[in-house]
């Protein structure tokens, strides 16, 4: 008789000492195979853990046999009698006082040799793992990942379930946005030329749920961008969009406190101190050189223009003159850094568009201190002053960066990051979490020579500095807020536009003509004549959060089915090329280069 696999008695992680003597049904894959002379073991393993099984020809001779032949990944149900393993008990797994001797065993399906060992410690590459994704999630670790995602979501979904919110869902065909990176494209079939864009957030259409008198949604949504990928970005991810009608800013970051408490506590089990800590965005573009702050460690950048002019250091000069600026990080115990290592720092800096990274290291000298290596002599005038208003001491390194605001932030957030990684400073099991509030509402961009939006053209200028929209747009603050975990951004939000002619102006002066602004937002536009209440939301990208929380470095590992840094899916071969019939009922016809690409390939 077949063992009834669809009767389970227990788990392969549920089995204790208390449990001996029972009999019991389980049902799983076979982790591990010894073959102990005649006494044959295997270790079974289904989502929750592993037990031991233990074959013994004197108890079933069949079930013997069949166990002989099994192999890693093959899928079988045992039932059998719970007994202790006296001394060999096994510390490392929570079954591990007990084992199960086989009555009967039922071979349920066969696995041919896997391409790689389904443990934590796998060595196969990335895309050797993807191909065969479904083999890498049944390792333990990536089991625990999805599931853990699965608790963060449904977390975030009972919190804003029990503040009264409603989950809507949002087109996934939708109309071509301009939101800071690339659309992609859907031809349509029955209106041939016409092109729906998957959405990269349903932004316009929660604005929409409050104009049609919802008062609070929120939606864990899939959204697209066709952007460059990196660790910490996908084409297609999973955020959660909410959105509040008749609230101002703190409303809404007083709901996320709440919503981020619950996480920590039910995932984490932290209990977070509320409200979470609020810094300016100029605040931390002027100790950090980031509007995403790591606030876990020291390193701060402090301005000593005023110092750097009493110099006679030409690169100071020169930054000054030209309406620029000198700042510094003061490296606790800097003097240790070698050559190598501060060489290899300057090289990285001229990587990103820098000109090197100026030092000096502060040492004891007669009972006072002196200034060695790199720009000593140009400081040393200097370096009384200079220590004593930047707190370094001896024994301490002082890294300088002369330049633009914008420059001098960029390079010296990229060596205050570099430092603390080389100087082991930053604490390890530490959540700083904090928002970041009053942004800029647009950028000036040098080369195109026109601003753009800080987070995006539906973001709402603070009421008083309305009035320099015309006269000093830079000046400008928004009601936009972002939650920044560990120096990473882990949500963004703003109090939206609700008056039409407040709209108007911000698209004017993103320079987004009267006719692109119809042609791509006639529906907003149009709603807001109807009597649109004020509101705000935020969104959060999900993978994000479950990176950290599970921590681990990359998005794909906290995803099911994530693309390659190449934006392909080696599971599905996807993207894919399509046959000319299907090409020509969307009436699409590929450039001749692109068909000559394609006729090259293997």
């Amino acid at each position: 008789m077949a063992v009834e696999y669809n009767k389970r008695t227990h788990r392969c992680a549920s089995l204790r000492s208390a449990d001996v003597g029972q009999t019991v049904t389980l049902a799983g894959w076979v982790n591990s195979y010894r073959d102990h002379g005649g006494m044959v073991f295997i270790d079974l393993r289904d989502h929750e853990g592993i037990t031991q099984c233990k074959f013994n020809p004197q108890t079933d001779p069949k079930a013997h046999e069949i166990a002989r032949a099994l192999r890693n990944e093959d899928v079988i149900a045992i039932r059998g009698d719970v007994a202790t393993r006296g001394d060999n008990i096994n510390p490392k797994l929570p079954t591990g006082e007990v084992e199960v001797e086989i009555r009967e065993v039922d071979l349920l399906a066969k696995s041919e040799p896997v391409p790689f060992e389904v443990s934590d410690h796998v060595e196969a590459s990335e895309e050797l793992r993807l191909k065969y994704r479904y083999l890498d999630m049944r390792r333990p670790k990536m089991q625990k990942i999805l599931r853990l995602r699965h608790k963060l979501a449904k977390t975030i979904r009972d919190f804003f379930d029990e503040e009264g919110f409603v989950e809507i869902e949002t087109p996934c065909l939708t109309k071509s946005t301009p939101e800071g990176a690339r659309d992609y494209l859907v031809p349509s079939r029955v209106q041939p030329g016409n092109f729906f864009a998957l959405p990269q957030s349903p932004q316009i259409f929660k604005q929409l749920f409050m104009i049609a008198g919802f008062d609070r949604y929120a939606q864990i949504v899939r959204c697209f961008r066709d952007e460059d990928l990196r660790g910490n970005r996908q084409p297609e991810f999973t955020q959660l969009d909410m959105e509040m009608a008749f609230v101002r800013r703190d409303e809404v970051m007083d709901v996320v406190d709440k919503c981020v408490s619950r996480i920590f506590r039910n995932v984490l089990e932290i209990d977070l101190k509320l409200p979470l800590p609020r810094m300016s965005y100029f605040e931390a573009m002027d100790r950090f050189g980031v509007d995403r702050p790591d606030t876990r460690f020291g390193l701060e950048l402090q301005d000593i223009t005023e110092i750097a002019k009493k110099t006679e250091f030409s690169i100071f000069q020169k930054a000054i003159e030209a309406g620029g600026i000198v700042k510094c990080i003061v490296v606790p115990g800097g003097e240790s850094l070698t050559r190598k290592v501060t060489d290899g720092l300057a090289e990285e800096v001229k990587g990103i568009g820098g000109g090197g990274m100026p030092i000096t290291k502060i040492t004891a000298k007669d009972g006072g201190v002196a200034c060695t290596t790199g720009v000593a002599k140009f400081v040393q005038p200097v370096v009384d002053e200079l220590c004593k208003a930047t707190g370094a001491k001896a024994g301490d390194a002082i890294v300088f960066m002369p330049g633009s605001y914008r420059d001098v932030c960029k390079y010296l957030h990229h060596l205050r990051t570099r430092l603390a990684e080389i100087t082991c400073v930053i604490p390890e099991n530490c959540w700083d979490i904090l928002w970041v509030v009053d942004f800029p509402l647009v950028d000036w961009d040098e080369d195109e020579k026109r601003w753009n939006s800080m987070h995006h053209p539906f973001t709402a200028p603070m009421e008083e500095d309305v009035h320099l929209m015309d006269s000093d747009p830079g000046k400008v603050r928004s009601e936009a807020y972002d939650l920044v975990l560990n120096g990473e951004e882990m949500a963004g939000g703003s109090v939206r536009i609700h008056r039409r002619e407040v709209q108007k102006k911000v698209f004017e002066l993103l320079n987004i003509s009267e006719e692109e602004a119809k042609l791509r937002f006639t529906h907003l536009m149009d709603a807001l004549t109807y009597g649109a209440p004020p509101h705000g939301g935020i969104a959060f990208g999900l993978d994000r959060w479950v990176m950290k929380v599970a921590g681990v470095d990359s998005i794909r590992e906290v995803i099911a089915y994530p693309k390659t840094q190449r934006a392909v899916c080696p599971l599905t071969d996807a993207p894919s090329l399509i046959d000319s019939k299907q090409l020509q009922e969307l009436g699409i016809d590929l450039r001749p280069e692109v068909k000559a690409k394609l006729e090259d390939k293997p």
